[in-house]
């Protein structure tokens, strides 16, 4: 069986998807499961907000137009 304890081992550890996995898992058989329910939306809204930083860099590439926004997309890059 699945548990929180486990899941969270996967968040610290990066797994996010993998821990995404579990705490639905836990809610489908215990739909009152608060701690579930928080580590759902936390999880699911850092992948949104993920998604929309990554369209942002992907229309800042296609859009570039000087060695400046070059180097600030490499220095984007790096960090990632």
């Amino acid at each position: 069986m699945r548990t929180i304890t486990e899941a969270k081992i996967y968040e610290q550890q990066g797994l996010k998807d993998e821990a995404l996995e579990i705490y639905k898992n836990i809610l489908l058989k215990d739909k009152n499961n608060q701690a579930a329910k928080d580590a759902i939306l936390r999880l699911s809204g850092a992948k949104i907000r993920s998604l929309e930083l990554n369209n942002y860099m992907y229309d800042f590439f296609v859009n570039m137009q000087s060695e400046q926004e070059e180097n600030e997309f490499k220095r984007w890059l790096i960090n990632i």
